[in-house]
């Protein structure tokens, strides 16, 4: 008789040792975060200890062992969710992104059309115009000039933080 083989290919070894290896550099991240971020994450008991333990670590070979130890007990974890959230602390989400560009295009909008910060007071009532146009007005000067551009670094910064306060969670 006949058996009909398996619909799953079977995992290279290749392939195998690729995901450890991307595994053990996940673990390396989360060595990389302060001790708080760590203990706010909700990992295993067993994987935060032995990320917290690494932090202790000096020695270079005992870091090394116990980086593959971490990479081990990485496999019995799902990555996916610490990849998000790595990625949402490291500011790398797609959301983040996003967020980061509506911000620029909007910056560049309100320096390039006087009416673009009118549209913009009439969506944020608690926005401080004349700060914002103190800010509009001395980034174009800067530009003309060939400045450093403090003041169109410190317009996306007011811009950012009036934006997170408006910023609906979800």
């Amino acid at each position: 008789m006949i058996t009909a083989m398996s619909a799953v290919p079977p995992v290279s070894k290749t392939k195998r040792k690729q995901e450890m290896h991307e595994l053990q550099a996940l673990g390396v991240e989360l060595v990389e975060l302060s001790e708080s971020q760590i203990t706010d994450l909700e990992l295993p008991e067993r994987l935060r200890d032995a990320v917290l333990a690494a932090k202790r670590i000096k020695s270079h070979e005992g870091r090394r062992r116990q980086m593959q130890y971490i990479g081990r007990l990485m496999r019995d974890v799902d990555p996916a969710p610490i990849r998000e959230l790595l990625d949402v602390l490291g500011g790398q989400s797609a959301q983040e992104a996003a967020r980061h560009r509506r911000l620029e295009a909007l910056r560049e909008k309100l320096l390039a059309n006087d009416e673009a910060l009118t549209d913009y007071s009439a969506q944020h009532a608690g926005a401080d115009l004349q700060e914002l146009r103190t800010l509009i007005r001395n980034a174009r000067r800067e530009q003309k000039e060939g400045k450093p551009p403090r003041a169109f670094r410190e317009l996306f910064r007011l811009l950012k933080s009036l934006d997170a306060g408006t910023a609906t969670p979800g």
